[in-house]
């Protein structure tokens, strides 16, 4: 008789979790390189974003910086955090409408009958999924450079700026993986990135220094501490907007509490994706 996790598993033969996740990650890295359309289209989006916000809001924010304590730094610097944000987070909701094409073609179930386990298989799709982020972050990344931002702490800077975003691509996956495997409907989940995505970012110190009326909803925004986190790396100092930290100096004072915050959050929703994923696996096996 066979038990449920025999079910979910499949039999052992001998593959290795690494080499199932390979397998997937390469499987995943396929249908980018045959249909490279999205990818390339939220890198164009980003570079857009960043052209477009410098431009308009140039002028208005170099003010609103000066006001904020940030004479001196170019606004173009000061945005450069927000724009890396939101390719990061327009990315990493596509991995939900992944799921869901599987989960409407039946790719999902035949994966999951396969002798690969299922952790596997969400394991190097993610994977896959943030080696495509790393992409577009350097490609934002050395536009910004090129238009006169300025990381100041160097390459150990710009190194983590990418943890930082591969911590908020992992979130905002797993969020709309949720999102895919409860509703099974792309459509929902292009209208949550939407309204995930700019109301997060605009109730945060992404684009123009915070105001106080919104500082008690940024002290909940996950996007709040990843943005600081990221102009910390940029800027070498501490920026930390909504909490007060001065136990570990300089910008390890913004660094620490936003890590841990990021962090935490994807412990607490990876959890909850793994576990839908185990019930949607179960389901489809049997």
């Amino acid at each position: 008789m066979s038990t449920p996790d025999a079910d979910v598993v499949g039999p052992n033969t001998g593959n290795s979790v690494l080499g199932d996740a390979w397998v997937n990650f390469k499987r995943w890295n396929r249908k980018t390189v045959r249909n490279p359309t999205a990818f390339v289209l939220e890198i164009v989006v980003a570079v857009f974003s960043l052209l477009l916000f410098t431009a308009v809001f140039g002028d208005v924010g170099g003010f609103a910086l000066e006001r904020a304590g940030f004479a001196g730094v170019e606004y173009v610097t000061f945005l450069l955090p927000a724009v890396l944000l939101q390719a990061t987070m327009g990315s990493a909701f596509t991995s939900g409408m992944g799921l869901v094409s599987d989960l409407e073609s039946g790719m999902f179930e035949k994966v999951v009958v396969t002798p690969m386990t299922w952790t596997a298989v969400f394991a190097g799709k993610a994977a896959s999924e943030l080696a495509r982020i790393v992409l577009q972050l350097l490609a934002v990344l050395g536009l910004g450079v090129l238009m006169g931002a300025d990381v100041t702490t160097g390459v150990p800077g710009v190194l983590g700026i990418v943890v930082v975003c591969l911590l908020v691509g992992l979130l905002f996956m797993s969020i709309s993986n949720v999102i895919g495997l409860v509703t099974r409907d792309e459509e929902v989940l292009n209208a949550a990135s939407m309204l995930f995505m700019f109301p997060l970012l605009f109730l945060s110190p992404a684009f123009i220094p915070m105001s106080s009326e919104v500082e008690l909803i940024a002290t909940f925004n996950p996007v709040t501490y990843a943005v600081d986190a990221v102009r910390a790396f940029v800027l070498g100092e501490d920026v930390m907007t909504v909490v007060t930290v001065s136990r570990f100096g300089g910008m390890y004072d913004t660094l620490v509490p936003a890590f841990a915050v990021l962090v935490g959050l994807n412990v607490v929703f990876g959890a909850i994706t793994v576990s839908l994923l185990s019930r949607a696996s179960s389901a489809e096996a049997e």
